[in-house]
Protein backbone atom coordinates (compact mmCIF):
# COMPACT_ATOMS: atom_id res chain seq x y z
CA UNK A 1 0.00 0.00 0.00
CA UNK A 2 2.77 2.05 0.99
CA UNK A 3 4.06 1.75 -2.93
CA UNK A 4 1.07 2.44 -4.24
CA UNK A 5 1.11 5.73 -2.66
CA UNK A 6 4.32 6.95 -3.05
CA UNK A 7 3.56 5.93 -6.85
CA UNK A 8 0.61 8.25 -7.32
CA UNK A 9 2.66 10.98 -5.40
CA UNK A 10 5.55 10.97 -8.47
CA UNK A 11 3.20 10.51 -11.14
CA UNK A 12 1.57 13.84 -9.23
CA UNK A 13 4.86 15.38 -8.96
CA UNK A 14 5.74 14.89 -12.39
CA UNK A 15 2.10 15.65 -14.02
CA UNK A 16 1.79 18.97 -12.83
CA UNK A 17 4.66 20.58 -14.47
CA UNK A 18 2.99 19.22 -17.87
CA UNK A 19 -0.03 20.53 -16.96
CA UNK A 20 0.66 23.83 -15.86
CA UNK A 21 2.82 24.55 -18.93
CA UNK A 22 0.21 23.68 -21.32
CA UNK A 23 -1.60 26.52 -19.09
CA UNK A 24 1.15 29.17 -19.90
CA UNK A 25 0.98 29.62 -23.48
CA UNK A 26 -0.38 33.45 -23.73
CA UNK A 27 2.60 35.92 -23.14
CA UNK A 28 2.51 38.76 -21.94
CA UNK A 29 1.98 41.77 -24.12
CA UNK A 30 4.95 44.24 -23.95
CA UNK A 31 4.76 48.21 -23.80
CA UNK A 32 5.10 48.69 -28.00
CA UNK A 33 2.67 46.08 -28.75
CA UNK A 34 -0.07 48.01 -26.21
CA UNK A 35 1.15 51.00 -28.01
CA UNK A 36 0.74 49.67 -31.36
CA UNK A 37 -2.90 48.40 -30.60
CA UNK A 38 -3.84 51.77 -29.28
CA UNK A 39 -2.76 53.76 -32.09
CA UNK A 40 -4.39 50.80 -34.37
CA UNK A 41 -7.73 51.75 -32.24
CA UNK A 42 -7.94 55.39 -32.72
CA UNK A 43 -6.83 55.19 -36.29
CA UNK A 44 -9.91 52.64 -36.78
CA UNK A 45 -12.49 55.64 -35.22
CA UNK A 46 -11.94 55.42 -31.43
CA UNK A 47 -11.28 58.70 -29.75
CA UNK A 48 -10.84 57.79 -25.83
CA UNK A 49 -11.02 61.38 -25.13
CA UNK A 50 -15.01 62.01 -26.25
CA UNK A 51 -15.61 58.80 -25.25
CA UNK A 52 -19.11 59.30 -22.62
CA UNK A 53 -20.97 56.82 -20.53
CA UNK A 54 -24.00 56.41 -23.33
CA UNK A 55 -22.00 55.14 -26.23
CA UNK A 56 -19.07 53.50 -24.28
CA UNK A 57 -18.77 49.58 -25.06
CA UNK A 58 -20.45 50.56 -28.56
CA UNK A 59 -18.07 52.67 -30.13
CA UNK A 60 -14.98 50.62 -29.02
CA UNK A 61 -16.61 47.33 -29.83
CA UNK A 62 -17.03 49.22 -33.45
CA UNK A 63 -13.40 50.43 -33.15
CA UNK A 64 -12.28 46.94 -32.35
CA UNK A 65 -14.23 45.16 -35.02
CA UNK A 66 -12.96 47.18 -37.66
CA UNK A 67 -9.19 46.29 -36.93
CA UNK A 68 -10.46 42.90 -36.87
CA UNK A 69 -11.53 43.39 -40.18
CA UNK A 70 -8.54 44.80 -41.14
CA UNK A 71 -6.42 42.07 -39.84
CA UNK A 72 -8.08 39.34 -40.48
CA UNK A 73 -6.12 37.61 -42.66
CA UNK A 74 -3.15 37.38 -39.54
CA UNK A 75 -4.78 35.92 -37.19
CA UNK A 76 -7.33 33.50 -38.65
CA UNK A 77 -7.26 30.02 -40.89
CA UNK A 78 -9.09 28.95 -43.73
CA UNK A 79 -12.36 30.29 -45.37
CA UNK A 80 -12.14 32.44 -48.47
CA UNK A 81 -9.31 33.84 -49.65
CA UNK A 82 -9.69 37.47 -50.72
CA UNK A 83 -8.10 37.05 -54.30
CA UNK A 84 -6.04 35.45 -56.56
CA UNK A 85 -4.21 35.96 -59.82
CA UNK A 86 -3.13 33.57 -62.69
CA UNK A 87 0.24 33.91 -65.08
CA UNK A 88 1.24 32.10 -67.55
CA UNK A 89 0.24 30.87 -70.73
CA UNK A 90 -2.51 28.59 -72.97
CA UNK A 91 -1.48 25.21 -72.91
CA UNK A 92 -0.52 24.06 -76.30
CA UNK A 93 -0.15 20.80 -78.10
CA UNK A 94 3.17 19.58 -78.45
CA UNK A 95 1.99 16.87 -81.22
CA UNK A 96 0.35 19.05 -83.58
CA UNK A 97 -2.63 19.26 -85.34
CA UNK A 98 -2.30 16.15 -88.29
CA UNK A 99 -1.50 13.69 -85.08
CA UNK A 100 -5.01 11.73 -84.32
CA UNK A 101 -6.13 10.00 -80.82
CA UNK A 102 -4.62 6.31 -80.44
CA UNK A 103 -8.50 5.58 -80.38
CA UNK A 104 -9.48 7.36 -83.92
CA UNK A 105 -10.82 4.76 -86.20
CA UNK A 106 -11.01 1.80 -83.81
Amino acid sequence: MKSLIQAVVVAAVLAVPAVSFAQSSQQPLTRAEVKAQLIQIEKAGYNPATANDYDYPANIQAAEARVAAQNGGASSYGGVSNGSSDSGSAVQSSFGDNVHSVYMGH
